[in-house]
Order: C-alpha cells, then structure tokens, then sequence
C-alpha cells in the first residue's frame, strides 16, 4: 500500500514509489488490459479497410479541481472524446498524462481517477497508455491533466467548418454558460449561481444519433473557451459565410444570465465543456433537433440561427438578431474572460 497520504516526489521517479502509484491508484481505477501490460506503447487493432483515423489532444489545468457538476478528470475524458466526436468518428481510445505537484493529496487523485474511469466507460472509451511526472511543491498547481483520443472515422464522413452553406441552420444542444458560471462561483466564492452546475459531458453518442438522424450535417464544433460567439465566428471564416443568431432563441439559464449581467460577461461568450454546435441543412435540422432533444444531454437543444450570404466587400460576420429587433455584430472573444476554466 501506498504509505504517503499526499504526492512526493519519489512518485515520479521512476522507481519503486512510481511502479506503487501507479498499481494502487492508476491502475486500481481504470486498468484495462492495455495498460496492465506496462508497456511503453499501446498495441491497437489497425482500422478496417477505408476507415480513417481521428487524433486529438489536449490538456486540462482548471482551478478548483473539483466543482460542482464534476472534476479536472472528467473534464480531461470529456474534452478530448468531445474534440475526436466532432469529427464524426467513433472514439475508441485515450491517453492519460499527469504532472502532480509533491504534496497533493492521494485522496483526492484517486477520487479524480475514479471519475475519469466512469466517464470514460459512459463514452465507451478505453484508457490505454499514460505518464506520471512530479514537480516541486509550489512549482504547480496540484494537478495537471494531458488526454490525448483515438477514433475511427467511417467512408463517406466528411464534416467541418469550411462545409457551412447559405441556408443551412445552427442548432446548440442545450443551455450556454453553465460550465464558465460555475468555475467562477467556485473559484471566487460566489452565491449566485446557485443550482448551477457544469455541464461537462461526453457528447459522442448525442453526436452520432444527430449524424445518423441528419447524414448531411455540416459540422460539429464544441463552443469550449471563448464559447459560442468565438465558435461560430470560427465556422464563417473557415466557409466564407455570414451566420445570424437568434438571441431569443438561445437556451440560457436565469441563473447564468443573472450572473453574466451582474459581472458584465457576455454569455454567448462564456465556456461550456459539455455542449455541442451542429450545422446542417435546412431540410435536415428538425431531424437533428428531435435527435438531440432525445439524448439526456440535448434536452434543452435548439435552432438558434442560420448561415447567410456574406458581403465580399466586408468578409464573413456573425450576427446577433437581439430581444429588441435590433442587430449587432457579435465578435469573437478578445483576451481571456475566464482564466482556468478547462
């Protein structure tokens, strides 16, 4: 058994300690038969003739480490099998990487590694390879998460910004701002988000029932850090399109909006982690909404807009069709609004 109570240096040595949290808290939680291999890569079957191969990553350094609605280790499994998804392909596996900081506490990184294992069962993902290191007390900031995702793309998929046409319609599925509200309540003590949680969620199956409910679907696009206003600005550059919102068709909390007014945020600007933008023609996108609004993490979903023809002489905008019949441009995040909120 592991003697120590918090993260020491000696786990990341390579050594004896290392080997030990690795077996009792890693292994404990998610250890399937790749990594009890102990080998320094993951041996995987090769895809079927014509399929492809979908490859994310990314990494994950939010404070607090737990919050209400899930953990640093939820988000890491969540962001990248979300990140492989909108791809359209099948995520399959991940990679974990960790850089403790010596003195956190051993509790807490296994109750962080149970989180990761359950989510990543309810993703149907497997975690196969990983990495530990340690830094110097004060030289980080507890935990650091690094997940990096393997999927398989199926013949015939073929999504992304640069698919947006005239026409189509821009739905999200559900509530915006939920995970940014909740972070800063956490971080800075705040009351008013109260019944507010994060929204991270592992959305490739919501993904895949839209794909097979509207197979002419544009693209998929998280609306993570810089939220929904950065991602849509996004998709009119990528496809030289202009994209009009609906503000009152946008599903916001009260409690999110509330908390927005009150700190001056713009909300269409604010991070989700479990919420998905889906782009898809005209005549398809009742089709995709009753497939979202079936799965448990579409419930709230809606069509919030439409792609247009952009000017030639101004370039791609996005714009925002307001509560009181007036329009403005909606830009894309400048700075950053909300530090450490993935």
């Amino acid at each position: 058994m592991i003697q120590s109570e918090t993260v020491m240096l000696g786990h990341g040595s390579g050594g004896s300690m290392m080997k030990r949290i690795i077996d009792e808290v890693f292994f404990a939680a998610y250890g399937t038969d790749e990594l009890l291999r102990g080998d320094d890569a993951a041996v995987l079957p090769a895809p079927a003739a014509g399929e492809r191969i979908a490859f994310s990553t990314d990494s994950f350094v939010v404070t607090p480490h737990f919050f209400p609605g899930g953990d640093i280790g939820k988000l890491a499994v969540c962001g990248t099998v979300n990140d492989v998804a909108t791809s359209g392909a099948r995520p399959l596996y991940l990679s974990c990487a960790f850089v403790l900081e010596e003195g956190f506490p051993m509790d807490d990184l296994r109750r962080i590694c149970q989180t990761m294992a359950e989510t990543a069962t309810e993703a149907g993902v497997r975690l196969v390879t990983g990495d530990t290191k340690v830094v110097n007390r004060g030289h980080g900031d507890g935990i650091y998460i690094n997940t990096s995702g393997v999927g398989l793309l199926s013949p015939g998929i073929e999504l992304g910004g640069a698919q947006c046409r005239p026409g189509d319609k821009v739905l999200v599925s559900g509530t915006l701002g939920d995970h940014g509200i909740t972070i800063m309540s956490c971080r800075e003590g705040l009351g008013f988000s109260a019944g507010v949680e994060s929204d991270a969620a592992p959305l490739n199956h919501l993904i895949a029932e839209v794909l097979a409910a509207a197979p002419s679907t544009r693209c998929f696009r998280d609306p993570t850090r810089g939220g929904l206003a950065s991602t849509l600005n996004e998709l009119a550059a990528q496809s030289g399109t202009d994209i009009v919102v609906e503000e009152d068709a946008v599903p916001v909390r009260d409690a999110v909006l509330g908390a927005c007014e009150m700190l001056g945020y713009d909300v269409l600007q604010v991070a989700n982690e479990g919420k998905m933008v889906c782009v898809v023609p005209a005549d398809q996108a009742d089709a995709a909404l009753a497939a979202m609004r079936a799965n448990r993490y579409g419930a709230d979903a809606a069509i919030i807009g439409e792609v247009a023809e952009a000017q030639p002489e101004r370039g791609p905008k996005v714009f925002l069709q307001t509560s009181f019949g007036g329009r403005r441009i909606l830009d894309m995040l400048v700075g950053e609004q909300l530090p450490r909120i993935c």
